[in-house]
Formats: structure tokens, C-alpha cells, sequence
């Protein structure tokens, strides 16, 4: 087959499967103790691959074909720690190309065993941040491509249309009582969701402002607080999917209009208050997310303001069945499962504060 058919056939094969899929689901979810404050989780774990990376995955793979990147028969290779790698053994299944993920050995079982499902091999390494390295090294020797999401996040994905989650998410709150969202609020693990939302607000004029959550052990925080990208650290994000030890290329601190550090065990709380008022249970990156809605809910009751906040629930609790939701885990690091959960609903249902200190920068300091 010549590389151009090669090329068109795959384009084909891939926007096929996109024409197959429904849009992701906007659920409301009610926060009683600021009434006037209305907020949306947009419900991304419906994907044929259960995340938001299904969407990243798909433009990862068409900005690397119509590149000239891939070929018929090269050999994928990622650096992930999970998710983005579930969806591109997706996408390398389709194609019949194979796929080699590079996770750290942390990654949950449940995610590993999805890639293998797919036809991925999983290739662990013990210190997350040898996995850049080790998967260019992998890509090399393969005569593969190295997919480098970290990298090219930003860039894959057109923010001004082709039905991105930015577009999505303000289309379908068109009909709400506040269709503009006060607030949109995302955590970064690449960055690329962060800037296709940031610059979509910005192309179509509106007043929303964006809110990254960053989770502990992560450097995005103190970057955009300090302006200094070349902020590193050893540790790892408990939350899997969100946080880094470095400050990603795809990373843009220019189009973030605040921040907040939320405490682990915030957002595993969330997680289990989530899932008594929705009956779903859904990842760690989705409580981190909640926690700073309700930071800034609360913010918008107090001044007397009125309008909405939007949200991304990224992925399925099912992926965590034995960390988040498992008690015996949860003990062993430290969490109080049933005292955190009543601090969040307390917070969520009859306005009190959260016990945790949550430090702000940019729009959402003070």
C-alpha cells in the first residue's frame, strides 16, 4: 500500500469511529448551600475509552499521520500515566499498528489491564520521570514514534471548532440559566485540555475565566504563582492522570486566569461525596476539580454573585477500585474516609468552610 492511501484510509478509519460516538453528557449537580451559583460536570468518562483522553488520543493520532509522523506499521510509543495510553491503544488497535506504553510502576492495575485489552504492552519503569526518556529511547531502537503527549497536547487539537470539549461544553449550556460559565474548572496534566478551553473562551469573546486545580506533588502551581517553568521536583501526584514533576511544554501559564492547591485528601473525598449524590463513582482528577468549585462557589455566594461554574468529571472511579475506593488503602495513607466525606457535604450542603487550606494564585487568590 503506498504511504498516501495508507494515510488517507487511516484519517478515514479514524473520523469513522468519531461520526459512531455521542457527544459526552453535561450533568448538573446541585450545591444547596449557594443557591444562584449553578454547576455542570461535563461527564467525560462515556467515551469508548472511559476518559478525556479519548479525545486527545484521536487528535494525537491525526496531527501525527497528516505530519507524516506514523506509518503503516510503525510502532506507537507513549509516556502516560495511564489514561492518555488506555486511548491510544484504542486508536493503535484501529489502525493495526502496535503500542508500547512507558507508565510508572505506581499506575492503577485497572488501567494496565484496559491497555493490554486494547492490544497494548505496557513497559514500567520505577521512577516517574525517567518515562520521556526511556519512551525515546523505545521509540528509536523500534524505528517507532515516540507520540510525546506532553509535548504536543496543545497543538493537536484545533481549539476553534472540530467539536473540541470547549465548544461542546458552551453549546450544550446554551439553554441553561446562565449559559456564559463564571468559571471553568480543569487540573493539568499535560496542559492541553487547560489550553484548548482558555483559548476557545478567548476566540469567542467570553467573559469566563479559567481555574486549574493542581493537586500535592505537583510543580504547575508554583510555577504559574512564582513565573518560573523551570521548577522541578522527585515526587509524584497520588492522583493519577493530573500533576507533574516537571512543567509540560503543553503547559500554558499565559492563558490561566487562576490557580488553587488542593490537599489529596480533599479530593478523595470529593470523590466519595460524588458518588453518594450522583450513584457513580468517578477518578481522583474529578474530586480535585470539585473541591475547587466549591472554593469558588463559595467565593460567588459570598459576593452576592449569581451564575455558573463548568467542570470536567475526566474518568470512571471503576479504574480505582483498589486505591481511592478501597478503605484499607485509604487508611494506610493517612485519609479519614467517613470524617473527610461529612467535611465536603458540609461544605456542599450547609456552607461551612472546608477544613483544608487551599492557597490560591492569580484570579483565585484571597
Amino acid at each position: 500500500m503506498s504511504e498516501s492511501t495508507w494515510i488517507r484510509q487511516a484519517v478515514r478509519r479514524i473520523e469513522a469511529d468519531f461520526n459512531r460516538s455521542a457527544d459526552t453528557h453535561l450533568i448538573p449537580v446541585k450545591l444547596p448551600a449557594y443557591p444562584g451559583v449553578d454547576l455542570y460536570l461535563k461527564d467525560e468518562s462515556s467515551h469508548p475509552t472511559g476518559s478525556l483522553k479519548h479525545r486527545l488520543a484521536r487528535s494525537l493520532f491525526l496531527y501525527s499521520i497528516c505530519n507524516g509522523w506514523l506509518h503503516e506499521g510503525s510502532t506507537v510509543v507513549e509516556s502516560s500515566s495511564g489514561s492518555t495510553a488506555v486511548s491510544e491503544a484504542y486508536f493503535a488497535r484501529l489502525l493495526g499498528l502496535p503500542f508500547i506504553a512507558v507508565m510508572p510502576a505506581t499506575t492503577s492495575p485497572e488501567k494496565i489491564a484496559a491497555i493490554q485489552f486494547y492490544g497494548g504492552k505496557c513497559h514500567l519503569v520505577d521512577d516517574p520521570q525517567a518515562v520521556y526518556a526511556e519512551s525515546e529511547r523505545l521509540a528509536r531502537e523500534l524505528g517507532g514514534h515516540y507520540m510525546d503527549q506532553f509535548t504536543y497536547a496543545e497543538r493537536a487539537t484545533d481549539w476553534r471548532s472540530n467539536n473540541n470539549i470547549a465548544e461542546s461544553m458552551f453549546s450544550q449550556m446554551e439553554r441553561e440559566t446562565h449559559p456564559v460559565p463564571r468559571w471553568v474548572v480543569c487540573s493539568a496534566g499535560t496542559g492541553g485540555t487547560t489550553a484548548t478551553i482558555g483559548r476557545f473562551i478567548r476566540y469567542r469573546c467570553h467573559s469566563t475565566q479559567v481555574c486549574v486545580a493542581d493537586p500535592e506533588n505537583s510543580v504547575f502551581f508554583d510555577a504559574f504563582a512564582k513565573g518560573d517553568s523551570s521548577i522541578r521536583i522527585s515526587s509524584n501526584s497520588l492522583i493519577e492522570g493530573i500533576g507533574r514533576p516537571r512543567v509540560e511544554k503543553s503547559f500554558l501559564p499565559g492563558i490561566v486566569d487562576g490557580m488553587l492547591k488542593i490537599p489529596d485528601v480533599a479530593s478523595l473525598a470529593a470523590i466519595r461525596y460524588l458518588e453518594r449524590v450522583l450513584g457513580r463513582r468517578c477518578g481522583g482528577s474529578t474530586g480535585t476539580n470539585f473541591v475547587a468549585t466549591l472554593h469558588l462557589a463559595r467565593r460567588m455566594h459570598e459576593a452576592g454573585e449569581k451564575g455558573s461554574i463548568a467542570t470536567i468529571l475526566c474518568d470512571s472511579g471503576e479504574r480505582y477500585m483498589h486505591s481511592y475506593f478501597h478503605d484499607g488503602w485509604m487508611k494506610a495513607h493517612g485519609f479519614d474516609v467517613a470524617g473527610n466525606v461529612e467535611a465536603i457535604a458540609a461544605c456542599t450542603e450547609k456552607g461551612k468552610e472546608l477544613p483544608w487550606e487551599l492557597a490560591g494564585a492569580g484570579a483565585c487568590a484571597g
